[in-house]
């Protein structure tokens, strides 16, 4: 174009198609950057949900109704065992809620009921730290309770300092075994009349490496270690179990145990007390890389109310198949004497 002294002024060679030349350039990184970006996300997001599918492990999909009968959960008020009453009954089931906390289990109860329709749940007050309260507990339950189909043995604690019951038991071995042994054994009689019956005592893979110590079981003489007396209480589930399973053959109650997954529920509170700084480095990847509760209570429901597995009682189940338990776990003279010495703790009979 001319300039105002009559010149005309042309662009500089190759000036302005560099230019848009650079533009183009710089627009063709970014678009790609744009799809490689999302790309990049939706691989992410693809392979964070099969992982989460994977650890959530197996899916109990029996679509059997337990219209007409009674469920009883242990430590039912939160975690594994509030998805458990809350799937029993949404298939209709009467779910008695046994828990050491009324408040919270009348709150978890009336959210179950609110979230299946069912109205037939309903709390009973259950201390496992105490013997006195096992016992009134199942006075009570076979006063007022017309049958009994399902017994699951669920609540416990995990890692707990060393603390003792009113009874001078060790808590854990107390909570977890000891005292889940004697409701089983003063429920029996209702069992037995509800039969085809079974008990579900959910232990845990921690039993691996467990060691029943007969000289101390409540590491009276011996240190204690949180993680020592938690893996001898959960290979005495696999042994009570496995024991019950063989001292109650051709009565018609099974007796199954379940390892249900390492799970996001607030089992794990001591274990942050004792190391602190790990707990809130781990509970970004331990939201990935556990199950949730509902996913943890697939096993427990599958050896409920799967048809059939009558033949397989006394096995140990995880992620709805049958596993194999630990060498430990497969001894027959430990788990006998294991229910003679609990039996003489806890002041019943020796047998079923």
């Amino acid at each position: 174009m001319p300039d105002r002294s009559g010149f005309l002024v042309l662009p500089w060679p190759g000036v302005g198609s560099e230019a848009e030349a650079e533009v183009e350039v710089s627009e063709g990184r970014g678009d790609m950057l744009l799809r490689g970006g999302a790309l990049l996300g939706a691989v992410l997001v693809i392979c964070v949900t099969a992982l989460r599918r994977w650890i959530g492990g197996g899916v109990c999909r029996s679509g059997e109704r337990q219209d007409g009968k009674t469920v009883l959960v242990t430590g039912a008020n939160t975690g594994i065992g509030k998805e458990t009453c809350r799937e029993m009954a949404r298939r209709g089931a009467r779910v008695v809620m046994a828990c050491r906390d009324l408040s919270r289990a009348d709150q978890a109860a009336e959210d179950i009921r609110k979230s299946t329709g069912n109205g037939n749940v309903v709390v009973r007050h259950l201390d496992l730290a105490s013997l006195y309260s096992v016992r009134q507990f199942a006075k009570d339950f076979l006063d007022s309770e017309d049958r009994l189909d399902i017994l699951i043995n669920n609540a416990g604690v995990m890692m707990c300092p060393k603390w003792l019951t009113e009874d001078g038991f060790e808590t854990q071995f107390a909570v977890n075994h000891l005292s889940h042994f004697l409701l089983t054994n003063l429920l029996l009689p209702k069992l037995k009349s509800s039969a085809p019956s079974r008990v579900v005592t959910v232990s845990s893979i921690a039993h691996r490496g467990g060691h029943i110590d007969f000289s101390d079981l409540f590491f009276s003489s011996r240190p204690y270690s949180p993680l020592q007396s938690y893996r001898q209480s959960k290979l005495a589930n696999v042994l009570f179990s496995r024991e019950l399973a063989r001292r109650l053959r051709g009565s018609g109650v099974s007796s199954f145990c379940v390892h249900p997954g390492v799970i996001r529920t607030e089992l794990g509170r001591h274990v942050e007390g004792w190391f602190p700084l790990l707990g809130v480095l781990l509970r970004l990847p331990a939201m990935l890389l556990m199950k949730t509760p509902r996913q943890g209570s697939q096993t427990s429901l599958y050896c409920a109310i799967t048809p059939g597995l009558e033949e397989q009682s006394g096995s140990y189940f995880s992620d709805c198949a049958v596993k194999e338990v630990a060498p430990e776990g497969r001894d027959d003279e430990v788990a006998d004497r294991l229910w003679r010495e609990s039996a003489l703790l806890v002041g019943i009979k020796d047998t079923c």
